[in-house]
């Protein structure tokens, strides 16, 4: 049932509504049947991702300012991404594997936005080439296409956000 359908659902389909939920009204069914649908079967694209990270970014850096450890900003933006509405994970495992067997290191992700975009959080002076590097090489490995390398010790946010691309699709 589409979203349209929900507005104009007629006395079948609303029975159909209270045989699944029998003891709650048909405006808190339709509700329920429109988050299922919204969450489960309504993706959003990477720019629509990728723009509610950035967003999500300057937030936590208008709030919180320069110079503090990276695991603060860390969950500030886990809190943030969240509270935007994107699923994220922290301090993922990333397998490396060479000749075809895993190689027993532990590299972790930053986050993961949507299981899709990585994102490398700094709180550096300035950010090194060695950074730019390590996220290009976390994309490769993890599959991914887009990352974010956010550094949030600087005093210009704009300048600290750097979104990387991965020939991966």
């Amino acid at each position: 049932m589409f979203c349209w359908q929900l507005k104009n659902a007629n006395a079948e389909q609303g029975l159909f509504l209270g045989i699944i939920f029998p003891r709650i009204s048909r405006i808190a069914q339709k509700k329920i049947v429109f988050r299922f649908i919204f969450h489960y079967f309504v993706t959003m694209t990477e720019d629509e991702i990728t723009y509610k990270i950035r967003g999500s970014i300057f937030k936590v850096y208008n709030e919180l300012g320069p110079g503090l450890l990276e695991s603060v900003y860390e969950a500030a933006l886990i809190y943030q991404l969240r509270k935007d509405g994107l699923k994220v994970q922290s301090q993922v495992p990333l397998k490396i594997l060479y000749d075809g067997n895993e190689l027993p290191c532990d590299f972790r992700l930053d986050l993961i936005v949507e299981n899709q975009i990585i994102i490398e959080l700094k709180s550096v002076e300035n950010l090194k080439e060695v950074h730019h590097k390590q996220l290009l090489t976390y994309l490769k490995i993890a599959k991914k296409h887009i990352g974010f390398l956010a550094n949030f010790n600087t005093s210009d946010m704009s300048k600290g956000i750097i979104r990387k691309i991965n020939g991966y699709r």
